[in-house]
């Protein structure tokens, strides 16, 4: 979820606002984006919001964030495309001012001086930003690789990017995730034909996922389907928005027609190629919904087969384990980047990074954009490859750049937010806590009616969630008879203050718990009290 700020003589520069997928610390939550308290605060010497490509990871929390900050937005024409549909969805198309830029031409914005650098990646118009002051020139590389074929974006712009070196940059401040790759990203070409070779193998109904936002990628498989003699189906939201953003900025001109799911149904088998999210085995996205047999129109059979034309992210290899197995127990193939050659990296491998350091001569590195020991293995690399100082940032930190290096001078307030539900809270919210305490130890409401003299007016009545027991109605038995003595033994003006009945409540019920069952629940108190009849 990248979002980075470069500030000088009073001014800020924001480059990204990404999100990024929630993970199970926070149950219930699928999406997490930074927290912009600092720049909310400095909004009104923020100069504008520069997207360096259109991947979630940098663009996906703008519709989410922007009101806290409320700045100019600027993006190339597929990118704009993008961001329209997210702030469209989010009511605020007619609010966010976005501005269309073009690689190669320079802009100002306040005293930072911004050039687009072409560069390939994994999704159209992915670029480079040389963000100029008179202290010298930085170099953020956004996400990127070299490709001598990439099919979208340039080949390799190596006069550009000699030419920029020539002026002599202060600072690159560079993508990590693949720097422990020690060749080169690999070529889209290459990729498309393997995955030509491999369909047309294949005798039944073939099902590629892959992100959505890999247009090559999209482009490659309407070949594929051209090659094989295959109807085209694309399944899955981002899928079609992914399809009409790229269309629309003059991308996928010469893609094969789009059956509608209904129509592609009643096609022969081995006639149909399905294209679909879902290659990191979300349960929402189409591949899962198909693998659990519950799509409305598309179904999987024996030796169909599907191919994750993707990267298994860290992290879902369980999920992706659990998708794979449900489909190997269907006797439906399916074929991964372990099993053949049908993927290759959006990000650079060491022979990019060492072809890059070698034409930009940075006097500074910065390894953004990875885990910590991405980043640290980059800085490694980059003093190997003659640079002179490299810094190795964490979150929050403010860094002084200069010629002598890069310092961390100070550290601002940095955190996450999360999209709960329709709301937007913080990663400390209570709620979240009380979430985890009930996925984790369940969950016991307990109801208490006092009489206006705070003496039990009836038995307290228990609700358990999440409790084990081999015999239930013993333990809730038990439950109740621990919370009416815990009361009892209360003198009655405690027992008048609700908060006092709330904690003895809570601490009986839990002690029990603990003792019987070894969890130790989630507690709500509802207390309600008699008002007095007057006659």
């Amino acid at each position: 979820m990248n979002l980075n700020l470069y500030g000088y003589k009073g001014q800020w520069l924001m480059v990204d606002c990404g999100m990024s997928f929630a993970d199970t610390h926070f149950p219930g939550v699928d999406l997490m984006f930074p927290d912009p308290a600092f720049i909310a605060r400095e909004k009104g010497s923020l100069a504008g919001l520069v997207v360096t490509h259109g991947h979630e990871d940098h663009i996906g929390a703008i519709p989410h964030i922007w009101k806290q900050f409320e700045c100019p937005i600027y993006a190339t024409a597929f990118t704009a495309e993008l961001i329209k549909d997210k702030l469209k969805e989010a009511g605020l198309l007619d609010t966010v001012p976005l501005h269309l830029v073009e690689e190669d031409v320079a802009f100002d914005l306040g005293c930072f001086n911004i050039t687009y650098v072409a560069l390939a990646h994994s999704t159209a118009e992915g670029h480079g930003l040389a963000i100029k002051t008179d202290k010298g020139i930085v170099f953020h590389t956004g996400d990127w690789k070299l490709d001598a074929n990439p099919l979208i974006g340039p080949i390799c712009p190596s006069d550009k990017l000699k030419s920029l070196g020539d002026q002599g940059v202060l600072a690159l401040v560079g993508d990590s995730t693949n720097v422990f790759n020690p060749d080169n990203a690999g070529s889209e070409l290459a990729v498309r034909e393997s995955l030509i070779d491999i369909c047309k193998e294949q005798s039944e109904r073939i099902v590629i996922t892959t992100f959505a936002s890999n247009v090559a990628r999209l482009d490659t498989i309407g070949e594929v389907a051209k090659a094989t003699g295959r109807h085209l189906v694309l399944l899955g939201r981002s899928m079609q928005r992914i399809s009409k953003a790229a269309k629309a900025t003059g991308y996928l001109q010469n893609f094969p027609p789009v059956l509608d799911e209904e129509d592609a149904s009643h096609i022969p088998r081995e006639k149909l190629l399905i294209c679909c999210t879902g290659c990191q085995g979300e349960s929402r996205a189409a591949l899962a919904r198909i693998a659990r047999d519950e799509h409305k129109h598309l179904t999987l059979g024996k030796n169909d087969t599907v191919i994750f034309s993707s990267k298994i992210i860290p992290g879902n290899e369980l999920v992706l384990g659990q998708l794979f197995n449900m489909l190997a127990t269907s006797g439906i193939n399916v074929i991964t980047e372990k099993d053949e050659f049908v993927h290759v990296s959006g990000h650079p491998g060491q022979a990019d990074l060492k072809d890059m350091y070698d034409w930009i001569r940075p006097k500074v590195a910065i390894p953004v954009h990875g885990e910590a020991r991405h980043l640290m293995a980059h800085a490694k690399l980059a003093m190997q490859w003659g640079v002179e100082h490299t810094r190795v940032p964490t979150n929050g930190t403010l860094l002084e750049v200069s010629e002598n290096g890069a310092f961390a001078v100070d550290e601002v307030p940095f955190g996450r937010l999360l999209l709960d539900g329709s709301k937007v809270i913080a990663a400390e919210d209570r709620a979240l806590g009380d979430r985890r305490r009930a996925s984790q130890q369940g969950f016991v409401t307990a109801s208490v009616v006092l009489e206006d003299d705070s003496a039990l007016a009836a038995e307290p009545k228990l609700a358990l969630l999440g409790i084990p027991s081999n015999e239930p109605e013993i333990f809730y038995d038990r439950l109740v008879d621990v919370v009416e003595l815990a009361l009892d033994r209360m003198s009655a003006p405690k027992r008048g203050s609700d908060d006092a009945v709330e904690e003895t409540t809570r601490v009986a019920i839990r002690r029990l718990c603990r003792n019987e069952v070894g969890k130790n629940p989630g507690v709500a108190v509802l207390i309600t009290r008699l008002e007095p009849i007057e006659h």
